[in-house]
């Protein structure tokens, strides 16, 4: 076999469709945790600096803050091993299928293995649509603020009071209502909307949450491929019992046949 026959060989064991599924996995997870690691920092900054000049009123908010960037490390270490590992899972599924009709077997432990692929990646798929569903929440204050600045400079808002269009997020939850100021009116927010910290933030929300989307289609894709490599090893493994079983029924066939050949010449 030439060099040429031998790519052929190995790129046609490839499991292109985990391949496609991993990257894109690989993709949403690494725009969801840099892009929402670095946006949390600078709301943190935008909150401290206009919105709640007491330590003590976003204390539990900045906790909060930090947890989940603890929580961003682990999902991000978590879902680089599993997508790898989902990988492998693809090679092996792939190899087994290719050869469904040789002397390779599939085991109980592998059904099983692959069995418990599909539950764990639609548990993470659900998991993940709550995921991407929080954070359209910080996508939605910013534009709210975004929206407001924009508003500020039109030709309407020149005729009226700009002082008296103002952004509280404390109707939002984020700090408490005894924060101060807890709210922004006029000049003071149209320059926190020309800081850099909000420009780039709410950039990097919308990314992240886009980073979560990419993230849940490829587990969606995952799940459909792990499915039906899940088939196609439980029909591999139902085809190597049959021919075991034929097998089987041929021998003793066979074995009846000639022992009742020798009883018929030991008889003549």
């Amino acid at each position: 076999m030439g060099c040429f026959e031998c790519c052929i060989k190995c790129l046609g064991g490839v499991p292109y469709a985990s391949l496609v599924a991993t990257i894109l996995c690989f993709s949403g997870v690494a725009l969801f945790c840099g892009c929402g690691h670095v946006a949390l920092t600078d709301t943190v900054t935008i909150l401290e600096t206009h919105f709640s000049k007491v330590p003590s009123d976003h204390a539990m908010l900045t906790d909060v803050i930090q947890l989940m960037q603890y929580i961003i490390y682990g999902i991000a270490s978590f879902f680089f091993l599993y997508g790898i590992i989902l990988l492998a899972e693809g090679f092996y599924t792939t190899s087994a299928v290719k050869e469904l009709h040789s002397e390779f077997k599939t085991t109980i432990c592998g059904r099983c293995i692959s069995g418990m692929f599909v539950f764990l990646t639609y548990v993470l798929g659900v998991a993940w649509l709550g995921v991407f569903g929080f954070s359209a929440v910080p996508v939605f204050l910013f534009y709210n603020m975004w929206s407001t600045c924009a508003t500020m400079r039109s030709p309407i808002a020149n005729l009226t009071n700009i002082d008296s269009i103002c952004v509280d997020i404390r109707q939002y939850g984020v700090i408490p209502w005894t924060a101060t100021p807890g709210k922004a009116c006029g000049s003071t927010l149209g320059d926190i909307c020309n800081t850099s910290e909000f420009y780039l933030s709410y950039h990097l929300y919308i990314v992240a949450c886009a980073g979560a989307g990419a993230t849940v289609i490829a587990l969606i894709h995952f799940l459909m491929i792990l499915s039906a490599n899940w088939a196609y090893l439980k029909d591999a493994s139902q085809m190597h019992a049959y021919q075991d079983i034929k097998m089987k029924e041929e021998q003793e066939l066979q074995d009846i046949t000639s022992r009742s050949k020798e009883c018929l010449n030991s008889y003549t």
